[in-house]
């Protein structure tokens, strides 16, 4: 896995070394117009700039094309790509597989969502699929909570809903290390990997005082419980 526990929306550069301090090995850079925590390529610099060596700095992106998520990348110093647009649809909102193949040589991470039915994975299983089938599959998923197929991008992430945990620790493994997101907090963090089996873990609400500001005690206490946990119980879904 790319990392172990991810803090996403980070906005200022004394958050992203709050982050680092606490032992995160990775922050999130939001790029997704209608967040709360989107940034603007001069505001992500300053976060980068501030973020220690050894911390991996994924920017998030739905719906960008690519020439824009690679002059992104290329003006912040951008270690990854998160792609957190829809497998499918026809909304702007979309990241289809086809990306994959426009950004080869990045790092790249998909976010997938649980979705009802009887294989709750069957539709990022599809996506990547279709990804892989092009030669341009990604380095690691991000597991999500379900959201309606219509939702715009900036309301995709950061939302504070979770995961199904059982659902997914009885689903069938993607076959690409596997990081699980969806409403976790210091509270929640240890059951969701003990359940879950999550090798790795992702939050941007759960650590936050108010959309797009972290609480510095939020962050120690989420940080330390994932840690804590995950080397003893990950089975690297």
């Amino acid at each position: 896995m790319l990392f172990r526990i991810k803090i996403c929306g980070v906005t200022t550069p004394a958050d992203a070394r709050l982050i680092a301090a606490a032992g995160a090995d990775a922050i999130g850079l939001n790029f997704v117009r209608g967040s709360p925590r989107a940034l603007d390529v001069r505001q992500a610099c300053h976060v980068a700039a501030a973020t220690p060596g050894g911390v991996l700095k994924v920017g998030v992106f739905a719906g960008t094309g690519a020439a824009e998520i690679r002059r992104v990348v290329a003006a912040v110093g951008l270690d990854a790509v998160q792609l957190h647009g829809h497998l499918h649809g026809e909304q702007p909102a979309v990241d289809p597989p086809a990306l994959c193949v426009e950004l080869a040589g990045l790092k790249l991470i998909r976010a997938v969502r649980m979705e009802a039915g009887g294989d709750p994975l069957a539709a990022a299983r599809g996506w990547l699929a279709e990804a892989a089938a092009l030669g341009a599959a990604p380095d690691a998923v991000i597991i999500d909570a379900a959201m309606p197929r219509e939702t715009d991008a900036g309301r995709l992430g950061g939302t504070g809903a979770t995961v199904d945990w059982e659902a997914l620790a009885g689903s069938r493994p993607l076959g690409l290390p596997t990081a699980l997101a969806g409403g976790l907090t210091a509270e929640n963090v240890a059951r969701a990997i003990r359940v879950s089996g999550a090798a790795a873990v992702d939050t941007a609400s759960g650590v936050e005082s108010r959309p797009g500001r972290k609480d510095p005690e939020k962050v120690r206490a989420f940080v330390a419980a994932a840690r804590a946990e995950i080397p003893s119980t990950a089975n690297g879904r």
